[in-house]
């Protein structure tokens, strides 16, 4: 059987794998490995574009963000690698005045189609108590999950010195 040929070969699976590998073994290859981090131009314009749109709370400038909106651009910002901090910084965080109790199932449902991270949705004032009720943090963890970039993790140890020096 002869396969069908597709009508845009630039556009298949294995032509797009074929030169993001050739890119990496080029940026690896030829000392250019930092730059292997960096993000291309179009994938740049799109995270200033999504940090903008949260900024200003309005898709291409036109439409209100819809909380579903402000979930999609947060999830999508970290994806790129963008930190927490970043986007809080460009972003308010929305605060919600239904009680949890009405609020979790719909999360639930949200959470199970879109799979999107626990910290995203704080920027739509959903807190942990719900995101535990509908299943999205787990049961057995006490404390809160890690809302802060990597690099200012040391704050918590900086506590006990305090309280060891008065």
């Amino acid at each position: 059987m002869v396969k069908a040929k597709p009508q845009n070969r630039r556009g298949s699976p294995e032509a797009i794998e074929k030169r993001r590998a050739a890119r990496l073994f080029n940026d690896v290859l030829g000392g250019r490995s930092a730059s292997a981090q960096k993000l291309d131009g179009r994938t740049e314009k799109r995270r200033q574009r999504l940090l903008k749109e949260l900024e200003d709370g309005k898709a291409r400038g036109q439409h209100e963000l819809k909380p579903l909106d402000v979930l999609q651009r947060v999830q999508e910002l970290m994806d790129l690698g963008e930190s927490l901090s970043s986007i809080r910084k460009v972003a308010r965080v929305r605060k919600t005045s239904l009680p949890p109790e009405s609020i979790k199932e719909v999360v639930q449902r949200l959470h199970e189609a879109y799979g999107f991270r626990p910290e995203a949705y704080r920027f739509v004032g959903i807190g942990d108590d719900v995101l535990r009720g509908a299943g999205v943090l787990d049961e057995g963890r006490r404390g809160k999950t890690p809302t802060v970039a990597p690099s200012a993790a040391p704050k918590p140890s900086a506590a006990p010195k305090k309280k060891s020096r008065a």
